[in-house]
């Protein structure tokens, strides 16, 4: 039987989304915190400038995890100081949409879910330091991001697509999307960190 264009994409899209729920997530990788240039802030002045952070974060689930940024202020010691929470997920609790967005676009939410700052969840993390000018931009992108984007599709637009639209929007390479949420952000610090 021969498969048209269609079916051919079909079995394309299939074999991505089983690859990628092949493998396992590690132990939570180590926290790593840089500023906009890649390194770890060395001098006084420049942590006392570097107030504001976006971390790019992922966590484990009972799926295979998920992906979405965390953003605020942070005090002298780096603690989060009234963090919020960007992300892109099926918008609802029940497992239906979730299942039926592997195949076709699904309503989705774009801030906060279950577990996203409960620290036991948390499977990797990039912290950036950021100016007050590159906060104002990175805040602003996630907001109109947040009005604009309103489908979750697993193999089109995840939540890894979701977190790729913002860190190039701050200048960053992306990794492709159908990674892993804890293999995406390994890998999104490793491009752009060395």
């Amino acid at each position: 039987m021969a498969l048209g264009r269609g079916g051919v994409s079909l079995v394309i899209a299939l074999a991505v989304m089983a690859s990628s729920c092949q493998t396992e997530d590690k132990r939570p990788l180590p926290h790593y915190t840089s500023n906009g240039r890649g390194v770890a802030p060395t001098n006084a002045a420049e942590n006392k400038s570097n107030r504001y952070f976006i971390e790019f974060r992922s966590r484990y689930a009972l799926t295979y995890g998920h992906t979405y940024v965390v953003f605020g202020r942070a005090d002298k010691s780096g603690k989060m100081i009234n963090p919020e929470v960007a992300g892109l997920a099926p918008a609802s609790d029940n497992a239906a949409p979730y299942v039926l967005g592997h195949f076709i676009p699904v309503p989705a939410s774009t801030g906060a879910t279950d577990g996203d700052l409960e620290e036991q969840y948390r499977s990797a993390s990039w912290r950036v330091m950021l100016t007050d000018d590159e906060y104002s931009d990175t805040v602003a992108y996630i907001r109109k991001l947040q009005a604009t984007t309103h489908l979750w599709e697993a193999t089109v637009y995840n939540c890894n697509a979701f977190v790729a639209d913002i860190a190039r929007h701050m200048g960053y390479k992306a990794p492709g999307i159908w990674l892993r949420p804890q293999q995406f952000i390994a890998t999104l610090r490793e491009m752009n960190t060395g």
